[in-house]
């Protein structure tokens, strides 16, 4: 039986930056990275050491020759603040691609976008 879902892959073009977008940018942490030194290399990100899902940055071009059947599309990914107001402004302050603030039935929520253009949410929670 599933009882949590543990790791998310992201497939993306350069692996260096996306691990500085998300960590320098956004404040993730890294987890763990492996390579294999034949090419093959993840990093596992997370907002924080204790989080219990993380992200796992895959090179989107070595996993399409390895698994042509693989979907490599950016998951859709709603992702939790306690200070929406603050990481809004943090986030517009580093000149990331921010969406407006929406009130939804669930809360309010805006979406960011990476360097590569895969946008995100983040939707308050208190």
């Amino acid at each position: 039986m599933i009882n949590q879902v543990g790791q998310i892959m992201l497939y993306v073009q350069n692996q260096d930056e996306s691990v500085k977008f998300w960590t320098e940018e956004v404040g993730f942490v890294i987890i763990s990275e492996t390579d294999t030194g034949q090419g093959m290399r993840w990093i596992e990100i997370a907002p924080s050491k204790e989080a219990q899902t993380s992200i796992v940055l895959h090179n989107k071009d070595l996993i399409a020759k390895m698994q042509p059947e693989l979907n490599l599309g950016t998951p859709s990914l709603m992702f939790f603040s306690e200070d929406l107001d603050k990481l809004y402004k943090d986030l517009t302050d580093k000149n990331i691609t921010v969406g407006e603030i929406v009130n939804m039935p669930s809360g309010r929520v805006f979406n960011f976008a990476d360097r590569e253009n895969n946008y995100f949410a983040v939707m308050e929670r208190k």
